[in-house]
């Protein structure tokens, strides 16, 4: 039996069977992309397709000895679904598709994407990149988050879902879309580099938010 991440496949809840989840940037697909997916559920008599919460397409209900085969008939590289690391990077649709987009989210968030999904980290990591001040994306539960106003981007940190839920919390405001890029490059590098196994917001909890964001901003 597989671990759970292993060959990019989730060990579902009878114990038996597997989901796997493969890769969509920014949650945007093409008509052939659709049509592959649903070509090779037929074809492997796959039980069900879910869409996630982070805008991908999870095949649910796979028997282990299918896995490999599933994955050459997509042709796709699996989405870091599970694991310490970046998992997610879950974008609104921004000024390309939302008339009350202020930035362009999908333009960052691709970009977010390209650096950092599947990013090994001490703990769990999720990114939200939202056009708006709405944060559709759902920012406030993001380990890192980004929203648009007019006068360029504000950057969250410490939001998480869970148990014990926490919101997020304001660390900069009004940076250009290279400026953000920067600083996620600095919040990423300084909690990579700590030596804490807490998820980022109780990681920031426990050195004080002020003493977080003199480390990253000086």
């Amino acid at each position: 039996m597989l671990k759970s991440g292993e060959k990019g496949a989730v060990l579902q809840r009878d114990k038996k069977t597997y989901a796997i989840v493969p890769h969509v940037p920014a949650g945007v697909v093409t008509p052939d992309y659709l049509e592959k997916v649903a070509a090779v559920a037929k074809k492997h008599g796959i039980a069900a397709l879910k869409i996630t919460s982070a805008a991908r397409i999870a095949l649910v209900g796979i028997k282990e000895e299918d896995i490999d085969a599933i994955w050459k008939d997509l042709g796709a590289s699996p989405g870091a679904a599970v694991g310490l690391c970046v998992r997610s990077i879950k974008i609104c649709p921004g000024t390309t598709f939302c008339q009350l987009g202020q930035q362009d989210s999908l333009s960052l968030g691709l970009e977010l994407d390209k650096r950092y999904h599947g990013y090994k980290l001490p703990s769990k990591f999720k990114i939200g990149v939202s056009g708006c001040i709405n944060q559709c994306a759902e920012n406030c539960i993001k380990d890192l988050g980004f929203y648009g106003m007019k006068k360029g981007w504000t950057v969250t940190v410490g939001g998480h879902g869970g148990a014990k839920p926490r919101l997020a919390q304001k660390l900069a405001e009004g940076l250009t879309t290279e400026e953000a890029l920067e600083l996620a490059d600095k919040v990423i590098r300084f909690y990579e580099n700590s030596e804490t196994k807490k998820r980022l917001g109780d990681f920031i909890e426990q050195i004080g938010f002020e003493t977080f964001k003199k480390e990253i901003l000086g």
